[in-house]
């Protein structure tokens, strides 16, 4: 009966994320055209094909992007923005989520951000952080001087972890998407691939960090 067992888990262990992830889309997408039949309907009647509240939703979603990147829509959004900003719970909650967003905004993507491992002088230790912040300019005084970065280093099983300002000479860069180790970090890597080393990358300093 044991092997048995093995191979239920098994089996539900590779069916499950499969399984979780089509009823989600499914939701999502009936929900779509639901909400695009509601507000199509006194213009086009009884019209509709499968596949429009999809097409609908990825339209409204380009002509927000579209506006939002018109100056005088990001001022207007600004006041929209204000009770969300304002109010103390929802605030903390909106700002949290609205920073997490940002983050993998193209704009903040191109800005370079970097999946790094992070050596303490003197131990063995090593955690995987990703730079948020390249410098301390414009930071309040206080924080130590010289060549720091801000390293995120992100928590598994939750969406938290600790920012730490450190020397660039401690960090190591790694050939990862900021993705894939958000991802990586969340499941505690117990479901990382192994793959080939890549060649570290090297600077006049040798410290290995590129900024």
């Amino acid at each position: 009966m044991k092997p048995m067992y093995k191979y239920f888990f098994r089996g539900l262990i590779t069916i499950l994320p499969l399984a979780l992830t089509i009823y989600l889309l499914y939701v999502c997408i009936s929900w779509m055209e639901a909400l695009a039949l509601a507000v199509l309907h006194p213009f086009v009647g009884d019209f509709y094909f499968p596949g429009m509240g999809l097409i609908l939703g990825v339209l409204c979603i380009i002509a927000v992007g579209m506006m939002v990147s018109k100056h005088r829509v990001r001022r207007l959004l600004s006041y929209v923005e204000w009770p969300f900003t304002s109010i103390p719970v929802i605030k903390s909650i909106y700002s949290s989520l609205k920073s997490f967003a940002d983050y993998f905004s193209p704009s903040t993507a191109q800005g370079g951000q970097q999946v790094v491992i992070l050596r303490l002088p003197g131990q063995e230790l090593e955690l995987v952080g990703l730079v948020t912040r390249r410098s301390t300019v414009g930071l309040p005084e206080g924080f130590l001087p010289g060549e720091r970065v801000a390293v995120y280093l992100p928590m598994g099983y939750m969406i938290g972890g600790y920012t730490v300002f450190v020397p660039t000479s401690w960090l190591t860069p790694i050939d990862m998407s900021v993705e894939e180790a958000m991802r990586s970090s969340l499941i505690a890597w117990m479901a990382r691939a192994p793959a080939a080393p890549a060649a570290p990358r090297t600077t006049d300093s040798g410290n290995g960090y590129s900024p």
